[in-house]
C-alpha cells in the first residue's frame, strides 16, 4: 500500500522509458485500485501488468475479493500468489494458495508462486523441508502442461523489508533445491524450463551478483521497485 493512482501512473511512465533498452522480461504488480490506470500507461510497452493477489473462487458472494476474470478484464497477465505478507498477515495457507493458483491458471493468468522460510525455520535447519512442503501442497492437481505458465519466487521471509539479503550462495543453494524438487514432482524437462526468481531485499547494488548464479533466473523486487532510479538499474542489469 504505497502509491495512489496518479503516483502509480507517474512511476509506470518512468519505467516504460527505462525499459525500452532492457533485454529482460519485466512485470510490475500494482494495487487493485491502480490496475486500470497503469494498464493504459503500459499499453504498447515491453512491461507486463501484474496483480498482487487473486480470489480462490471464480465468482460469487465473496465481499472484498477480486476474481481472475476481473483481473484479466483490466489487462492483467501475471498475479502474485502466496506472498509472505499474505501468509503472515492474512493467514493464507498452502491450501488456500493452491486454490488461488489453480483458479488463476484456469482463467489464463500466469501465477508467480511465492515460497520461503522464516528466520526461525532456517535457524532450526528446516528451511528446505518448509519450502518443499509449500511447493508440493501449492501445486496439488496442477498439471505438467500448466507448469509452463508458472513462475516460482523464493523469498526468504527473514530477508524481506529487513535490509538483510540471503548471500548469493544461500540463494543459489535454495534455487537449486527448488529446481530439484520440481524435477521430483514433474520431471527434469519441466524443472529445467522453470523460471525461478529471488526476492528478498533485492536492490541495484546486489542484483548483478545474485543474477550471476545459474539457478537464479530473475528477481522479485520489493522496496527498490518504488523508485525509478533504482528499479531501472535492476531492469537493465547485465547477466
Amino acid at each position: 500500500m504505497h502509491f495512489t493512482r496518479k503516483e502509480s501512473q507517474d512511476l509506470a511512465k518512468d519505467l516504460v522509458e527505462q525499459a525500452k533498452i532492457s533485454a529482460h522480461r519485466i512485470m510490475i504488480a500494482v494495487p487493485y485500485t491502480c490496475l486500470e490506470a497503469v494498464s493504459l500507461v503500459l499499453k504498447g510497452s515491453n512491461i507486463s501488468l501484474g496483480a498482487q493477489n487473486v480470489a480462490w473462487a471464480q465468482k460469487g458472494a465473496f465481499t472484498g475479493e477480486i476474481s481472475a476474470d476481473q483481473l484479466k478484464d483490466l489487462g492483467v497477465e501475471y498475479v502474485l500468489i502466496g506472498h509472505s505478507e499474505r501468509r503472515q498477515y492474512f493467514a493464507e495457507t498452502n491450501q488456500s494458495v493452491n486454490a488461488r493458483l489453480r483458479t488463476a491458471l484456469e482463467a489464463g493468468l500466469k501465477p508467480i508462486l511465492c515460497v520461503g522460510e522464516t528466520l526461525e525455520e532456517r535457524k532450526s535447519a528446516r528451511e528446505k523441508h518448509v519450502v518443499a512442503q509449500q511447493i508440493s501442497e501449492a501445486l496439488e492437481e496442477v498439471s505438467s502442461l500448466q507448469m509452463a505458465e508458472l513462475t516460482v519466487a523464493y523469498e526468504p521471509v527473514w530477508a524481506i523489508g529487513t535490509g538483510e539479503t540471503a548471500s548469493p550462495e544461500q540463494a543459489e543453494d535454495m534455487h537449486a533445491f527448488i529446481r530439484a524438487h520440481i524435477a521430483s514432482l514433474y520431471g527434469e524437462s519441466v524443472a529445467k524450463g522453470l523460471f525461478i526468481q529471488y526476492g528478498g531485499s533485492v536492490n541495484d547494488k546486489n542484483v548483478a551478483q545474485l543474477m550471476s548464479k545459474p539457478n537464479i533466473n530473475g528477481a522479485l523486487v520489493g522496496g527498490a521497485s518504488l523508485k525509478a532510479e533504482s528499479f531501472s538499474v535492476i531492469m537493465n542489469v547485465k547477466v
